[in-house]
């Protein structure tokens, strides 16, 4: 997919006639900073430092696991949601999972970056996810907004992914609203991260502002409050993994629908 054009998504009317697919993909303007040199730019210094290495690298270890369980129960082909997708970070590993991939993103341009990655690899995507060369159809993409509603019907995605995203939603409503979406679109799973409170972490993070003068900040949530909340929006906590126990505040937790047998 590496011709993506603003407002609307290559193979669009064939995603709305497939049934394994989410169905049609409506899209529009791009409300994130990103511009494409942006997303080329973040992408090649956001994972080259050796902490960040080792962090994905225990992310993916974590997430073969849970994918291993969600296999011994799954029986929906339909495909994956990835969302946000970024530049498509685990785009090569989801992929490997056997199914489908819808890349979605707030960012029009970081969508398009997911879909070209696919396509430029030849389907062999790196990072702990190489994957036997799918074809495009395999990979779709849609500018989407979590918060405002999801283009997509009701229980189409076996699996919602959300890798990421939870730590920089400070409005628990916000997350409220998003949990619900997760609800309302997946059909069986959804494996979202998160960020528990952790002193050592959090006295981390504000060393690095001070040194570095970053002024991302993140949300971390007391401890069971994420669980509450997950629950409250309908889904079953099954498991939360701690990415480093004791010392980093990331989880990441597998939600079960309950509709699921």
């Amino acid at each position: 997919m590496s011709s993506l054009d603003e407002g609307k998504t290559k193979r669009g009317a064939d995603a709305a006639s497939s049934p394994n697919n989410p169905g049609t993909i409506p899209s529009g303007p791009s409300s994130s900073k990103f511009t494409a040199d942006g997303v080329r730019d973040y992408e090649k210094r956001r994972y080259r430092g050796i902490d960040q290495r080792i962090v994905h690298a225990r992310e993916i270890r974590i997430l073969k696991k849970i994918f291993r369980s969600i296999k011994r129960t799954r029986s929906d082909p339909g495909p994956i949601l990835d969302l946000p997708c970024g530049y498509g970070r685990f785009s090569g590993f989801l992929l490997g999972q056997g199914l489908g991939l819808v890349n979605s993103d707030l960012s029009f341009h970081m969508v398009k970056r997911a879909c070209q990655k696919i396509e430029e690899a030849g389907g062999a995507v790196s990072g702990d996810g190489s994957v036997p060369r799918p074809s495009p159809k395999h990979a779709l993409g849609v500018v989407g907004n979590a918060k405002q509603g999801l283009p997509f019907r009701k229980d189409v995605f076996p699996v919602v992914f959300s890798i990421r995203f939870f730590h920089h939603v400070h409005d628990p409503l916000d997350r409220e609203t998003i949990l619900g979406e997760f609800l309302r679109v997946s059909s069986a799973w959804a494996v979202v991260s998160f960020y528990r409170m952790n002193a050592l972490h959090l006295f981390q993070r504000r060393l690095r502002r001070l040194v570095n003068k970053s002024r991302t900040r993140i949300k971390m949530i007391e401890p069971g409050r994420f669980e509450k909340e997950a629950e409250a929006a309908g889904f079953e906590v099954m498991k939360v993994y701690p990415l480093i126990r004791g010392v980093h505040a990331y989880r990441i937790a597998l939600l079960k629908k309950p509709s699921l047998d």
